[in-house]
């Protein structure tokens, strides 16, 4: 599993959105993209960040950004989940867990004393080039919009 750190060539990806479009990174060449790895739609942790995405939504784009959100579930998984709760960005649907594993985001995690494998939440930040400017990896899913303002601020 690959570790990436700020200053790396972020990985480049095609799969499906929420609505079955094909989405590409490279089709954001030329803007700064957060793209956020959550576990699951519709859980407490993952629908607050989702939310706080939401609701700075246009401050984000006015300020040149991309949001994508990105987790395993599938297609069928991220349009419930952003009907649910009006999400306006795309939803990767990672069901081979290819993304994940480019990103180093897939790994053992521990809940109450039960290992397993899952999504470690992760926020990238990529500029405008396809670099990693960043990486969050203690998200604060109530304000994780707030965390990429912080850092690029």
């Amino acid at each position: 599993m690959a570790t990436l750190t700020a200053g790396d060539k972020a990985p480049d990806f095609t799969a499906k959105d929420q609505n079955g479009k094909t989405v590409s990174l490279t089709d954001f060449k030329g803007k700064t993209v957060i793209l956020y790895f959550y576990p699951k739609d519709d859980t407490p942790g993952c629908t607050a960040e989702a939310c706080d995405f939401r609701d700075n939504y246009q401050s984000l784009v006015g300020k040149g950004f991309e949001v994508i959100g990105v987790s395993t579930d599938d297609e069928k998984s991220h349009k419930k989940f952003e009907s649910k709760y009006n999400l306006p960005f795309p939803l990767i649907a990672d069901t081979d867990h290819n993304i994940v594993e480019a990103y180093g985001v897939w790994g053992e995690k521990n809940n109450y004393g039960k290992k397993y494998m899952g999504t470690i939440r992760t926020t990238f930040i990529i500029d405008a080039k396809g670099n990693i400017q960043q990486v969050i990896d203690k998200v604060d899913t109530k304000a994780a919009s707030q965390q990429v303002l912080d850092l690029l601020t």
